[in-house]
């Protein structure tokens, strides 16, 4: 008669088995958040071969949120996650086997660093809406950033409505073809500065966060440039402006010479036909 063996010696196998599927795997390294305007990408290595990745999402106060489930890439969206812009987070991020994720036995797993939306993700350009420049004034109008944040109605949220009192803009300024910068700073969304009549000026605008301690300049806008009063210099530079004079100097010249040119052939065609008739009128 066999007996069966006691069930304490049987969890214990089942777990002993359990532990031993988990050994060996590998777990993430380079782990590094990336963020902007709170859109939020987790990245990290090596690629997984013969196991997966699941990402968690802990939060000092929130709930754990699971992510990217069983996947083979080695980056997740997480921006969901984080929709408690000011909460601190850290992603775990697991290496499991699919056949084990049910199982008791935790997997081995790494550990990001911290992160806090509010405080650490990138502001990204602004988008300069018109602009004009009449007189002595230069008029700036932009758009604030879209996050990936809705409203109850839908709309998308802008990081003003998110950081509100928080967030800055500055006017970056300077005469056309120099590098003598000016900046004006506002917290609405359009600029007017005083500048030179008649005067070309290019601009930009960003972002500023002034109460962090990092990441406190956003990306900057696209350079535009007004055109009052922009010549063919300004637009294309000396050079083409010296190879105009060359082409004008080059037409004068023709204008002037091929005249006196055809001018003396002509006499010189006259006199050899005088010199021709003398000849015949002799024999």
């Amino acid at each position: 008669m066999v007996l069966a063996p006691p069930p304490a010696l049987l969890l214990a196998a089942l777990l002993c088995h359990l532990a031993a599927g988990n050994e060996g795997l590998p777990t993430a390294v380079n782990i590094t958040w990336s963020s902007i305007n709170f859109k939020t990408i987790l990245q990290w290595q090596p690629k997984p071969s013969g196991y997966l990745y699941t990402v968690e999402i802990h939060g000092r106060t929130s709930d754990i949120k699971r992510k990217c489930i069983l996947t083979s890439e080695t980056e997740c969206d997480v921006t969901d996650a984080l929709r408690n812009v000011k909460e601190t987070y850290t992603a775990h991020i697991l290496s499991v086997k699919p056949v084990e994720m049910d199982n008791f036995e935790e997997p081995p797993f790494a550990v990001s660093e911290k992160f806090t939306p509010y405080s650490q993700t990138v502001l990204g350009k602004p988008e300069i809406k018109d602009y004009s420049q009449k007189g002595s004034k230069l008029n700036v109008v932009f758009k604030d950033p879209l996050t990936p944040y809705r409203f109850p109605n839908g709309s998308f949220q802008s990081i003003q409505d998110i950081f509100q009192h928080d967030l800055e803009y500055k006017l970056y300024y300077w005469k056309d073809q120099s590098s003598g910068k000016k900046d004006v700073t506002t917290k609405s969304r359009n600029f007017e500065v005083s500048v030179d009549s008649g005067k070309n000026y290019c601009f930009y605008v960003q972002g500023i966060i002034p109460s962090r301690r990092e990441n406190r300049n956003g990306q900057e806008s696209t350079v535009l440039c007004t055109s009052v009063g922009r010549s063919i210099v300004d637009e294309y530079g000396t050079e083409v402006f010296i190879i105009l004079a060359v082409i004008a100097v080059v037409v004068i010249t023709l204008a002037i010479v091929l005249p006196v040119v055809l001018c003396k052939r002509k006499k010189a065609k006259r006199a050899r036909a005088v010199r021709e008739k003398e000849l015949l009128n002799g024999v």
